[in-house]
């Protein structure tokens, strides 16, 4: 990591530890969307529902879901106040800024994930090893950090807080859709299942509905986990190079 890496890391966090309200807010909302998830799931009975196959995932859409907002959102706060121009001027180049950011959101969304792992834990009285917990905690981090990287990404196509409501539904509502959480992605159109192939929640998913079963383990899903991996790296590359100096 390099110093002006670390120095924009320092001040995210400088910034975001100020700002009480989007800090609480960041840890209310998922818990709260969790609450209602579980008044819904507890109406699922049948010989045909397996509820368990849902719990974790739908946790792993809520991180996805909340950070990617929270993240975008906030990116284009920074633009509109003109704090990315000034660290230009400075002499930050794009990968410094983005790597920055991630560093600085990634503290953040360790704490969302460990939050909605617990209420998970808590409210469905998951009966799994302290391996699987933990090996679903990094899963749910990953997907998160992710989640980030796609947040700042959209961010540099938008220029007002209000140009970035349309990529919500974009890139959220595909991903539940696409994901094995709600509909087999093998009863879809092929077309359909090709995209599901490039949405990380379904990468997740698989992680996640492998690691439930008994005796797996977080090595045996290397081929997933490899997939969100590259994913990362190909969605932070896409931010650096389409982060602008001026609009």
């Amino acid at each position: 990591m390099s110093r002006r890496t670390g120095a924009v890391a320092r001040r995210v966090l400088q910034q975001l530890a100020a700002d009480k309200r989007f800090l609480f807010l960041s840890l209310l909302l998922p818990l709260l969307i969790l609450i209602i998830a579980k008044a819904a799931i507890d109406t699922m009975t049948g010989p045909f529902i397996d509820v368990s196959q849902l719990v974790v995932p739908i946790g792993a859409f809520v991180v996805h879901f909340v950070t990617y907002i929270l993240c975008a959102i906030v990116l284009v706060r920074e633009r509109t106040t003109h704090t990315l121009a000034r660290m230009f001027v400075s002499g930050y180049r794009q990968v410094h800024i983005i790597g920055g950011y991630v560093l600085a959101y990634t503290a953040l969304a360790t704490l969302q994930s460990l939050a909605i792992m617990l209420a998970l834990r808590t409210m469905f009285h998951l009966a799994y090893s302290l391996a699987t917990l933990l090996s679903l905690y990094l899963v749910l981090w990953l997907l998160a950090v992710i989640s980030i990287s796609l947040g700042i990404l959209v961010s540099n196509f938008a220029r007002t807080e209000g140009q970035i409501f349309p990529f919500i539904p974009m890139v959220t509502v595909p991903g539940i859709f696409l994901s094995d959480v709600i509909i087999s992605v093998d009863r879809l159109p092929v077309w359909a299942q090709w995209i599901s192939h490039v949405t990380p929640l379904f990468h997740a998913n698989r992680v996640i509905q492998r690691l439930i079963k008994p005796g797996a383990t977080f090595s045996d899903n290397w081929m997933h986990v490899g997939t969100l991996l590259i994913f990362l790296v190909v969605v932070m590359t896409l931010a650096t190079r389409t982060l602008r100096e001026s609009d």
